[in-house]
């Protein structure tokens, strides 16, 4: 699977910003794609994902009421709208892929795209 994450930057808290991963390469109709993200000195935390089989999506509680995970099969892309973005909410963020069902485990993933970085200061 290949993953190209973009729409990173730098947004003041409160102001929106759009994620996308564009993805190809799928050999099964059974696979979570989503965003897990890496902040310095912190651990990784899966943040959002949909499960392609029966479209259930799963968000970190972190980002539960402020981010919504999307996607349009034609362009076959995956976008994260990020509202209310908060300092903490600063990382690096990778698209991802995992087998069969959404899991952030590291055995789980089948894909990883190169991370964009949001960082959200005043």
């Amino acid at each position: 699977v290949q993953l190209q994450a973009s729409g990173g930057g730098s947004v003041q808290p409160g102001e929106s910003l759009r994620l996308s991963c564009a993805a190809s390469g799928f050999t099964s109709d059974y696979y979570g794609i989503g965003w897990i993200r890496q902040a310095p000195g912190k651990e990784r935390e899966g943040v959002s994902c949909i499960n392609n089989s029966d479209g259930n999506i799963h968000y970190a509680d972190s980002v539960k009421g402020r981010f919504t995970i999307s996607r349009d099969n034609a362009k076959n892309t995956v976008y994260l709208q990020m509202n209310r973005p908060k300092p903490e909410d600063t990382a690096v963020y990778h698209c991802m892929t995992s087998y069969h069902t959404c899991s952030y485990g590291v055995d789980a993933l089948d894909g990883w795209g190169q991370g964009t970085q949001v960082t959200v200061s005043s």
